[in-house]
């Protein structure tokens, strides 16, 4: 496909998050952060997010633009359900170009006064790094005095997915970037932690982001369907603005990706968080299920 041809697809988004317990229990505010960002490549023609037991659902905007739904219980619960049913057109380049500002076109390179100040804490990294073992494997990636730009985090993303293996993870959590580094394996959140904090350690500005992944001829790493949900990462470049990297597949643009949040830290991009009140052996699991379609 010629890189300026988009390539655009109405998905459907179907995402059931259950709860189980061994009792009735008293369901606290549930945060929900399920529905995709709108934007000039991704345009939204429904969403609705159901909860049983009933649910007032309050909606606001967190400081990333995120859109927020906050479910407020009356009533005790046994299971807890939360479905998010999403429609939407997805106009993406396969292969996409970039117009990088001449003053960044090679690293390293200077933003703005504006632009550092705005980037704020999305330029600093978020983990440790006292024995300086992330800053020198990020430094592996720049080739001489000056390396140009694009290619320099095009061969960061390849090398993350170099020196780690996939591997699914079920429990909660990320691993930091030095542990992903020295383990040699994570998933696709420790893969944009990974990506996102040596592009800082650079000197980039970069936020994580959390979505959706549509995997219709099961190519790509991370879905064991068509679609499943995703991590993967966004870098500031003057004059480009935020360029989409998933590391887990090697990619660079978001012609595959549907994104529902952005952030400094993935803790921030949790899709269904919530507590409740009850026994110390009141809950009993919970699943996951998400499709992605055409």
């Amino acid at each position: 496909m010629p890189r300026s041809e988009l390539s655009s697809t109405t998905l459907k988004v179907l995402h059931t998050t259950t709860y189980r317990f061994n009792e009735h229990v008293r369901l606290l505010p549930h945060r929900l952060m399920l529905r995709p960002r709108e934007s000039r490549e991704l345009r939204l023609i429904s969403c609705n997010v159901t909860v049983t037991p009933p649910a007032a659902l309050t909606w606001a905007h967190d400081v990333f633009g995120n859109a927020i739904a906050t479910a407020t219980f009356q009533t005790t619960a046994s299971n807890l359900m939360i479905t998010s049913v999403a429609e939407l057109q997805l106009d993406a380049v396969a292969w996409p170009v970039f117009d990088i500002a001449v003053s960044a076109m090679s690293y390293p390179f200077h933003y703005s006064d504006d632009d550092w100040t705005d980037l704020g804490a999305l330029a600093f990294p978020q983990f440790s790094d006292t024995a300086g073992v992330l800053r020198n494997w990020a430094r592996m990636f720049v080739r001489g005095s000056q390396t140009d730009t694009l290619s320099l985090l095009k061969d960061l993303s390849v090398g993350v997915s170099e020196a780690v293996r996939y591997q699914s993870r079920e429990d909660e959590g990320t691993q930091t970037p030095v542990e992903t580094l020295n383990r040699g394996w994570g998933s696709c959140r420790d893969f944009a932690v990974l990506f996102t904090e040596a592009t800082r350690m650079l000197g980039f500005g970069a936020r994580i982001v959390s979505g959706y992944l549509y995997n219709p001829e099961q190519r790509s790493i991370g879905s064991s369907g068509a679609g499943s949900t995703h991590a993967w990462a966004e870098v500031f470049v003057p004059g480009a603005g935020w360029i989409t990297f998933d590391p887990t597949n090697r990619s660079l643009g978001g012609f595959n990706l549907i994104p529902v949040a952005v952030a400094c830290d993935i803790r921030q991009t949790i899709p269904v968080s919530g507590s409740f009140v009850g026994s110390t052996s009141a809950f009993a699991g919970m699943s996951v299920e998400v499709f992605v379609t055409s």
